[in-house]
């Protein structure tokens, strides 16, 4: 019986985000990362102030910690819209860019292997 196909995809992230990430960031910062990278993609970024507000993930102090650590890291960017430079928008880097795609790569390649 093969596993869930899900699940394979899971034990393989698992090791893919240890390669590319390492001990970088921890699993807070990644999910920020996540939700900064998707909110990003639908042309909604999110600001420092909306993310620093994400209670559920944590403090504000711990939230514009993780931000500082993400921006640091070269993982993502501090950006303005338009003529208002108060606002700072978050956007993903080439390098966030870069591990989400060999994320979907390797969904891919187990979608593949599991539907032939």
């Amino acid at each position: 019986m093969s596993a869930n196909p899900y699940i394979q995809f899971l034990k393989l992230s698992q090791t893919l985000t240890q390669k590319e990430i390492g001990q970088e960031l921890d699993t807070t910062s990644i999910k920020l990362l996540e939700m900064i990278t998707v909110n990003h993609s639908k042309g909604e970024s999110l600001t420092v102030s909306a993310a620093m507000a994400l209670d559920f993930m944590g403090s504000p102090a711990t939230m514009h910690r993780k931000i500082d650590i993400l921006r640091k890291q070269g993982w993502i960017d501090l950006i303005h819209h338009g003529e208002d430079r108060r606002t700072k928008y978050l956007a993903p880097t080439t390098k966030t860019n870069k591990y989400f795609d060999s994320l979907a790569k390797l969904m891919s390649k187990v979608w593949s292997k599991n539907h032939i």
